[in-house]
């Protein structure tokens, strides 16, 4: 599959890593401190730490069981992982967290819960129930080094809205949305079916639609009519979850790695593709972006909750009726609300979720509350108007320079063609080791196939020897494998990088295709063995330069 491996020019790098640290000082300095005084923890998510600040873009993947959750993810690492399995029937009963190791393995969650390095460990006051179903997957893979990416379990349908988790399902997904990147919502294209579980979890998003991307699967499935039809419905749908005055994206698509059917919404959806691939492309580039928003929205739900504990305090009395005063103020919350927001200026988007604030108020003593302390409300107004407007200029340097940075997953088929892309090779990233140093002069695989290929080579009207970008398209998108895989064998196949392919080149991109439709996967770098024997000799030099 045509993705590539994430790297940043080291000044780059080094803006990221500023901003980032800088973030982690502001919030260790102007923010916890002012959590901890008010009891944030209590009400709303707890406190940062490190691990939060460094790592890697998250992305949550999600939907109804058999929507194609784990045949997306193996589409986009194009490869398996350790405990995948993908059948019609629930077969993700578990979250997994996939993350970049020199080694593969499985971390379990109560593991995972003590590991500082990890983003997870707060996910601990979920229990055991949870953590038995939590595990981190570890595999050396070129997309996990940007990503990670986080499997959940299937989505109970309708049918099945009974059978209890034994944890809070939609709680867990909240506390995944405030920390992840983006959120990939699954639909079936000829499947489409909206249960309890699924409202209640969309319940769980509000707040992050902004990270959201719907995606409506198995496209190739049904006809233009079915899915004229179909997407409407999902619109609908949609619209009356998530009561938002944009509408939400949905891409039409069927993503897997295999070879899709006829249709004559075929091509619709490989710009959808291309599309969905870019946006998670741009990930890492604007990681830090993210976690600086994130931290601004923390801060002014902060500042909403030190008035309302500030408030509810100073209303209780001293010594007689604390608990009906206590349910009589629980009970006008949302007046409490407004006033605040006329007497401190507080805008109503920053207050909290009137309902479940009233749920949590329930369980504490207001007594021990506290009163609004200047230095700290002070110091979190600096941390709004002053500090992060002073972290504005390097994230400005960071965007100006996004241009220099390769993208992680190539997605563009018709890009592959252009001339900016004929001078990568992608055989000088291979690795220099003792085998891959030396030239092997064994017989090439693919000469016994050769005859065959050649036969489609010539058919295809060669000029001076070589086959233009364009012809090998055409005829490649006649196999009907998605375009993004299908710019990976090109890439692989255009050794000498001119953006042509001569008899022996071609014959190893067929080669390449055959394999793929026979269900293999495709190496990320070409193997000594499959190198054609007229190009080891410049393919060696390329390596040892």
């Amino acid at each position: 599959m045509s993705f590539r491996r994430f790297r940043s020019t080291p000044k780059t790098l080094g803006d990221i890593n500023m901003v980032t640290e800088e973030l982690k000082n502001l919030y260790y300095k102007r923010l916890l401190p002012i959590e901890k005084y008010y009891s944030f923890h209590h009400f709303h998510s707890p406190s940062y730490e490190d691990a939060d600040f460094d790592n890697k873009p998250m992305v949550l993947v999600m939907g109804q069981y058999s929507t194609g959750k784990t045949t997306f993810i193996r589409y986009l690492i194009e490869q398996d992982f350790p405990g995948s399995r993908v059948g019609p029937e629930p077969t993700t009963d578990c979250f997994t967290a996939l993350m970049y190791g020199e080694g593969e393995g499985i971390i379990p969650g109560n593991a995972l819960t003590v590991d500082p390095k990890k983003p997870f460990r707060n996910l601990d006051p979920f229990g055991n129930s949870f953590l038995n179903r939590f595990q981190c997957v570890q595999m050396p893979n070129q997309v996990l080094e940007s990503i990670s990416i986080i499997d959940t379990p299937g989505i109970l349908t309708a049918a099945k809205r009974k059978l209890s988790r034994g944890y809070d399902f939609p709680a867990v997904l909240r506390w995944f949305a405030e920390r992840v990147d983006r959120i990939i919502l699954l639909f079936d294209a000829h499947k489409l079916e909206f249960s309890d579980e699924l409202t209640r979890a969309f319940g769980a998003l509000c707040g992050y639609e902004d990270k959201l991307r719907v995606v409506l699967n198995k496209a190739d499935r049904v006809d233009s009519q079915q899915l004229m039809r179909v997407y409407g419905a999902l619109m609908w749908s949609l619209g009356k979850v998530f009561r938002t005055p944009e509408i939400l994206r949905v891409y039409i698509g069927s993503f897997w790695s295999e070879p899709r059917q006829t249709c004559d919404h075929y091509q619709l959806i490989e710009l959808e593709e291309e599309d969905l691939l870019a946006d998670i492309r741009n990930l890492p580039r604007n990681a830090a972006v993210r976690k600086l928003n994130d931290l601004v929205k923390r801060a002014r739900l902060v500042r909403a909750h030190a008035h309302i504990i500030s408030y509810l305090k100073q209303e209780m009395p001293t010594i007689f009726c604390k608990e009906s005063k206590k349910h009589n103020l629980i009970y006008q919350l949302p007046v409490i609300f407004t006033k605040i927001q006329q007497q401190h200026r507080v805008p109503a988007g920053d207050f909290p979720d009137c309902t479940k604030m009233q749920e949590k108020l329930m369980g504490h003593d207001f007594s021990k509350f506290k009163t609004l302390k200047p230095s700290l409300m002070a110091s979190l107004d600096k941390l709004l108007s002053t500090d992060i407007a002073n972290l504005v200029p390097l994230l400005q340097q960071q965007e100006q320079r996004k241009k220099s940075l390769p993208g992680m997953l190539d997605g563009e088929f018709l890009g592959t063609f252009r001339r900016e892309h004929y001078r990568r090779d992608p055989f000088k990233e291979l690795p220099k080791d003792d085998e891959s140093s030396e030239i092997d002069f064994d017989d090439w695989v693919v000469e016994k196939y050769k005859p065959k290929y050649d036969e489609i080579f010539y058919n295809l009207s060669p000029n001076e020897g070589k086959l233009s970008g364009t012809k090998v398209k055409e005829w490649m998108t006649t196999t009907l494998l998605p375009n993004s895989v299908l710019a990976h064998i090109w890439r692989l196949s255009d050794i000498d990088g001119d953006g042509m392919l001569d008899n022996e080149e071609f014959a190893l991109a067929v080669h390449l295709i055959e394999g793929k439709l026979e269900g293999y996967w495709l190496p990320r770098e070409l193997p000594s063995h499959l190198v054609p024997p007229s190009k080891r000799l410049s393919t060696a030099s390329d390596v040892s330069v």
